[in-house]
């Protein structure tokens, strides 16, 4: 191998460690910055190669969301009783430099600053409710709060609080059972009004009912009565004027219906004068009274 051979390879190889400090690359699971002396020179750098200046330092941190869960934290209610909350928080890193100023690379330290920011949101949140309240309302009516105000903490860290909410409420073994005794009772003389409110509504709805049913029998009968009276009427009116113009056939036609009635049935006895006007037509077909 000739000296100029060796001399390009070794300018290469100088070359080539140079370019090495020269350069860095960022993944997507990544945010950087770079710093010279230990001050921040650029932040927000997209995943790819970047070139920096050999004395320059790249420091590299991960901005995947981060979970952690917190149990059996204890806090006090209003009422001064023991609560244990189970809770998780959820963040990322959202500028880099102000999170390097503020932990450096302790990703432990950054997640239990979070959560000593969000655990005094809950106690400040809880102790304003008594332990009833915050039984029967929504975990994230008291949450809330203390989301929004845990969310501009963090912002002040370079960080992102995506998520924080209570999983679990409990309470110490010692009391539990006589809060749970208080409770029921509570409940149960709630239930007890509601019902008896019940009663006295369905109550009030049935007399109504009934007093409208008997309004409508009575003008259905009503209605009934004078629509029978008509018809009735008319009835009379059709039938004397049918009448009317045959006195005779009448007066015949009766006979029949009533020979029929009196004379239809075996065993029937009837003891009637043979010159009865009631044998008239049996005497005499044509009606002739002295026939």
């Amino acid at each position: 191998m000739t000296q100029t051979l060796q001399r390009l390879i070794g300018v290469a190889v100088a070359i080539g460690v140079a370019f090495s400090f020269c350069v860095f690359t960022v993944s997507e699971n990544e945010v950087a910055i770079r710093t010279q002396f230990r001050e921040i020179i650029q932040t927000g750098y997209e995943p790819g190669f970047h070139f920096k200046w050999p004395i320059d330092t790249v420091r590299k941190f991960e901005k995947r969301t981060v979970s952690q869960s917190f149990e059996g934290e204890t806090f006090l209610t209003s009422e001064n009783r023991g609560l244990i909350v189970d809770y998780y928080v959820k963040w990322r890193i959202k500028d880099a430099g102000r999170y390097a100023q503020a932990f450096g690379a302790d990703t432990s330290a950054a997640g239990q600053r979070l959560s000593d920011i969000v655990k005094d949101g809950i106690k400040n949140a809880v102790a304003q409710r008594t332990l009833q309240q915050i039984v029967s309302a929504e975990r994230t009516a008291f949450t809330g709060d203390m989301f929004d105000r845990a969310s501009k903490s963090a912002e002040s860290l370079g960080l992102e609080l995506i998520d924080a909410r209570v999983q679990k409420i409990g309470l110490p073994p010692d009391v539990e059972s006589r809060v749970y005794a208080s409770m029921q009772q509570s409940f149960g003389r709630l239930a007890r009004q509601l019902r008896g409110e019940g009663e006295k509504e369905a109550l009030r709805i049935r007399a109504e009912a009934d007093r409208k049913r008997t309004e409508l029998l009575a003008v259905a009968a009503r209605d009934a009565l004078k629509m029978r009276g008509e018809g009735d009427a008319k009835a009379a009116a059709l039938y004397s004027a049918a009448y009317g113009r045959n006195p005779e056939f009448y007066s015949f036609y009766r006979s029949l219906q009533a020979y029929k009635n009196s004379l239809g049935k075996e065993g029937d006895l009837m003891v009637v004068s043979p010159d009865s006007d009631f044998f008239r037509y049996l005497r005499a077909p044509g009606g002739g009274a002295n026939r």
